[in-house]
């Protein structure tokens, strides 16, 4: 485990069991996407190139200012 992973669950120690099962799920949760994607794109079938397109869709999106700057978890 690195240093600042350590560190983060130390900090997590210190919060409400609520706040600790929600943190908790939320990494679960991430773990599992990041599993999803590095299989998705490990996979010689995936087609990657649809990905790029989506990619580029957004950035031609951003750079027309069609879409709204958030903080991490805002709807």
């Amino acid at each position: 485990m690195t240093k600042l992973l350590q560190k983060a669950f130390t900090e997590a120690q210190k919060l409400s069991n609520n706040l600790q099962d929600e943190i908790a799920l939320q990494l679960l949760k991430d773990i599992q996407n990041e599993l999803n994607w590095q299989e998705t794109l490990s996979n010689p079938d995936s087609d990657l190139g649809t990905f790029q397109q989506m990619a580029q869709a957004a950035i031609r999106e951003d750079d027309m200012g069609k879409t709204i700057e958030k903080g991490f978890g805002q709807e």
